[in-house]
């Protein structure tokens, strides 16, 4: 049986989870890593069960594929940064911000508790860089260049504050290497949707280890595709946008 090594890039994963786990219920921390666990440990199982399999043969169905394949999980690693806990200003109203009581560092420390005491997962925390202060939501400078807002018109909830991440990439980057070279995996999959780890993935097909990507049924730059072993996921799939009517036109 292969072992399989999971490396999960915690602020991809939570920006996606937003997007797919949308019950009330997931909103919670435990919630959260409940998910991921199972996301994960989905992974170890491919094709199709045994029992499935000899009801198919037996029926002569034309979409067989064989067994399922079992991989042993070695272990589930996931890279993130703690939550911003600093004392700031905002941009236009000047009042005081504690980041430390956001929603969001709540949720966030909450959430690497649960992550601590589920088997088998190693947490790989970066810091945060030095902030760089508030900059303007893409949104919003899109309206102001078409002319829809105006300077004098943006309040504090039209800035963010830019903050970004130091030595994840590395660690995770460093982690490939470390798993590929002592031989401790034959399998590892990556969920992220980052083009950044293609040295990583390189390295690891190079020396014979089979590298999977998980980006959460989110679209990967074309030259992600071509050095990887193969694209799952198994996290749940997107809503469908609802399709916008066509005009006919009657001449």
């Amino acid at each position: 049986m292969s072992r399989t090594a999971i490396l999960v890039d915690g602020a991809f994963f939570l920006k996606r989870y937003k997007a797919l786990y949308t019950k009330p219920e997931d909103n919670t921390p435990e919630a959260a890593a409940k998910n991921l666990y199972t996301m994960c440990l989905s992974h170890l199982t491919e094709g199709r069960p045994q029992k499935r399999y000899e009801t198919e043969r037996q029926n002569k169905r034309p979409e067989h594929k064989g067994y399922s394949v079992e991989h042993q999980l070695y272990r589930i690693f996931y890279y993130d940064c703690e939550p911003l806990d600093k004392k700031h200003h905002y941009p236009i109203s000047k009042k005081a911000v504690d980041f430390s009581k956001s929603e969001t560092a709540i949720f966030r420390k909450a959430f690497f508790d649960c992550l601590k005491e589920q088997r088998k997962v190693a947490l790989r925390m970066g810091h945060l860089s030095e902030i760089s202060g508030w900059i303007i939501k893409p949104r919003v400078q899109k309206e102001i260049f078409a002319g829809k807002r105006t300077y004098a018109s943006l309040t504090d909830d039209d800035f963010i504050l830019e903050v970004k991440q130091k030595t994840v990439d590395m660690k995770i980057g460093l982690d490939v290497a470390s798993l590929t070279y002592k031989k401790f995996v034959d399998q590892i999959i990556l969920v992220s949707g980052d083009a950044d780890f293609l040295p990583a993935a390189k390295l690891a097909r190079r020396e014979g280890i089979d590298f999977i990507l998980d980006p959460m049924h989110k679209d990967i730059p074309a030259n992600l595709s071509e050095h990887i072993d193969g694209k799952r996921s198994t996290c749940p799939k997107p809503k469908p946008r609802p399709k916008t009517p066509k005009l006919e036109v009657v001449n």
